[in-house]
């Protein structure tokens, strides 16, 4: 899926915790309805069969519950593409990535082999750590391989861990510095891997092997970092305009002074090969910050299609973070001290709200779990969908009530995380802790669903004075 990933270690966040997220975007012209759920030990299969490539894989017999974001319809199998499970790891798979011929040509991809609608299932009920789910789902590519390339992301309380596939067979994976982030647009991201430091790089058995017998190191010089960009990666004239400019804006967000992002000297610009796979920010990390780099239009630029003054000859030239066709944002924050969340956001990003659902639970809100096909005001996923079509019709009357919304949505979901969190920390066993995790997201999709209906309704009436066939002059 065309999506695009955050990764923010715990001393660049704001409060100490892990972030993953990732927008989950389905391809031009489609639309993928998402909810939210959780996945008990009894709802776990033992024996899992790929809706896609019919791969049938034996699981073991002790998985953990985890909350998950699976598609509603299941025609095209689970695809739960984030998720938290009970030893606070979370995982979000995946981000599309590019290769080369050359990578292709070595390590053939699998038809029957596993992919994105796989991954979590698969994955995240039996790892207990960031990294050993990078080794399971390591072990698992060298034994089936994968029809397809893409990037996963881990965290636990302590550490990010980033895993990119290789060809058919083989991968690495990367621990994100604790004081750094990272964006990854659809493109194979790694700039660097160190052989000799497996506590921080750890890949495939005969990684370093396949790279020499295949000619893959394209260093002039055998002393200089090895950069499996170059080796593995893509360099296509459309990552142009499809890839590096997301990352490159999002980049220029989060460290505005660090480098020149535009003009002449730039140091770095929207078609920039060489865009560093993780900075340290200039200030700490918010979830909030999150959400506005995962809902970019290149606001601020010549390349923001909602520009409507000045020279915009340029505007809509890039591929948005926050294009039409998101399903869904999902941020996984995880502490070691403190209860993880899951913020979930349906549809376009920059007109839709991210809100936080804990994970340690048995049930989700009906809000964001029973997503059908039918289009429904009692749908989260829905509700947010037609919002952000309306609001995106007439963005500039529309503005000031998605502000509205998303700013009071934030601040009432907040309180209510301020009130509870004491609690669950303090409560006085599990089952005390479930019940008030689940009694918050109870709240939380209260709110939400309240806020967003006042939303719809001040968005339809907007977009209502802008019909065409309006008229000035009234009856009376």
């Amino acid at each position: 899926m065309p999506c695009t990933t955050l990764l923010v270690g715990k001393l660049a966040s704001a409060d100490g915790s892990t972030l993953i997220a990732r927008n989950s975007d389905s391809g031009a012209g489609s639309y993928t309805p998402k909810k939210f759920v959780a996945v008990l030990p009894q709802d776990q299969p033992r024996s899992y069969t790929s809706v896609i490539s019919k791969v049938t894989i034996e699981l073991p017999d002790d998985p953990m519950p985890y909350a998950c974001v699976p598609n509603a319809m299941k025609d095209e199998g689970e695809w739960a593409s984030a998720g938290i499970n009970a030893a606070n790891v979370a995982m979000t798979a995946t981000e599309t990535i590019t290769s080369n011929p050359r990578v292709q040509g070595a390590d053939p991809l699998v038809k029957g082999g596993i992919g994105e609608e796989d991954l979590v299932t698969i994955v995240l009920p039996y790892v207990r750590t960031a990294k050993e789910g990078c080794l399971r789902l390591g072990s698992l590519l060298e034994q089936y391989g994968t029809y397809e390339m893409n990037g996963i992301g881990f965290c636990d309380g302590k550490d990010v861990w980033w895993l990119e596939t290789i060809g058919g067979h083989h991968w690495m994976a990367r621990r994100l510095p604790d004081d750094a982030y990272s964006v990854i647009p659809n493109q194979l991201g790694l700039d660097f891997f160190d052989f000799s430091d497996p506590e921080n790089f750890i890949g495939s058995a005969d990684l370093e092997t396949f790279v020499k017998d295949n000619s893959l190191d394209l260093r002039m010089d055998p002393e200089e970092p090895f950069n499996p960009r170059d080796a593995f990666g893509s360099h296509d004239d459309s990552d142009h305009t499809y890839n590096t400019p997301r990352a490159w804006w999002a980049l220029k967000q989060l460290n505005p002074n660090s480098f020149a992002w535009t003009g002449p000297e730039a140091d770095f610009t929207p078609d920039s090969n060489d865009l560093p796979w993780c900075l340290v920010p200039e200030k700490k990390i918010t979830v909030e910050d999150v959400k506005y780099i995962l809902s970019g239009h290149y606001q601020g630029t010549p390349f923001d299609p909602y520009l409507h003054h000045g020279d915009t000859s340029m505007a809509g030239a890039f591929r948005t973070i926050g294009i039409n066709r998101t399903d869904y944002l999902g941020c996984c924050q995880v502490k070691t001290d403190a209860p993880s969340i899951l913020w979930l956001a349906y549809a376009s990003n920059p007109f839709n709200v991210m809100v936080p659902f804990y994970t340690d639970i048995t049930d989700t809100p009906a809000y964001v779990r029973d997503t059908t096909e039918a289009v429904s005001t009692d749908s989260f996923y829905w509700t947010s969908r037609m919002i952000a079509a309306m609001a995106d019709a007439c963005d500039r009357e529309s503005a000031i009530f998605i502000e509205r919304y998303q700013n009071t949505v934030g601040g009432r979901c907040r309180r209510i995380l301020n009130e509870y969190t004491p609690q669950i920390q303090s409560a006085a066993d599990e089952g005390k802790a479930v019940q008030l995790c689940m009694e918050v997201n109870d709240k939380v999709a209260a709110v939400t669903k309240d806020e967003a209906e006042k939303c719809l309704g001040e968005v339809l009436k907007a977009l209502s004075n802008s019909m065409k066939n309006a008229f000035s002059r009234s009856d009376a």
